[in-house]
């Protein structure tokens, strides 16, 4: 898989969140720019996807990692508003179910990897059985190296088996979180999304961000990449990832398949 994009995790490099920029916004000097393209990626993402779909010889794996308040349920939302519902699906993995935790940490993962044809995202992932359990500590750091390397056999193994994969980090500042999360408080409709674990995480900052330091350095590889995509500027965000997906889509060459009847001879 080969993605040209300056948010690229190269495999084996160093990541530190903390000398990249949450709040790049590319070529483009106006978010009314960002949109006017951003329609566009909208447009040939429904006709990509119905080829994609028709096909059936390639999944599509789209991974969303990232602080509270960085935009997962936003970026699903703008960027696949047009693509036929038939085709997407979209998981979302919280704390593990007792019956969850009693599997190892990939089993409850494994069964929403999308079919061929179907393009599946993952609104928080595999990632984080590795994260929370690493930010508090109730694994060891051999625990996590091995849940790591883990995590890089799985992925190898769906793309042997033709699910190709893309992992986006959501990358915002500290201080647009607090902005977000203070808008959220002041507007009623939007209480619903606050949650007393959110805010207590949210003291924890610095320790995810290392522990994000190490899962994106570890983990990002030529057939499974991570981008870390600037998001304090949600129609940037949007606007980045979109041109990825689209990209990598086209790249591929799909055909609609050959019919199985003769049209020529069909008559109404």
């Amino acid at each position: 898989m080969r993605i040209k994009s300056s948010y690229l995790v190269k495999p084996h490099s160093k990541v530190r969140l903390s000398k990249i920029s949450s709040s790049d916004t590319g070529d483009f000097k106006s978010e009314e720019a960002a949109k006017v393209v951003l329609a566009k990626h909208r447009d040939q993402l429904e006709v990509l996807q119905d080829v994609f779909y028709a096909s059936q010889s390639k999944a599509l794996l789209i991974v969303l990692q990232g602080m509270d308040t960085a935009g997962k349920d936003g970026t699903i939302s703008h960027i696949f508003s047009g693509v036929n519902p038939q085709g997407c699906d979209v998981s979302q993995f919280k704390v593990p179910t007792p019956i969850e935790a009693r599997h190892d940490f990939l089993w409850r993962v494994h069964s929403q990897v999308p079919p061929r044809g179907m393009i599946q995202i993952f609104n928080r992932s595999h990632y984080e059985d590795v994260l929370v359990p690493s930010v508090h500590k109730l694994i060891s750091p051999d625990t996590v190296r091995k849940r790591l390397e883990d995590i890089n056999k799985f992925e190898s193994f769906l793309v042997d088996n033709d699910v190709l994969i893309l992992k986006f980090f959501l990358h915002i500042s500290h201080a647009e979180q607090t902005r977000r999360l203070k808008s959220r408080l002041d507007d009623k409709d939007k209480h619903w999304k606050l949650s007393d674990a959110d805010l207590k995480e949210r003291k924890f900052w610095p320790q995810y961000v290392d522990a994000y330091n190490g899962i994106l350095s570890t983990t990002s590889h030529k057939h499974a990449p991570w981008f870390v995509i600037p998001a304090d500027n949600k129609w940037y965000r949007n606007v980045a990832i979109s041109a990825i997906i689209v990209d990598l889509l086209q790249s591929l060459k799909l055909k609609f398949p050959q019919p199985t009847v003769d049209v020529s001879k069909i008559k109404l």
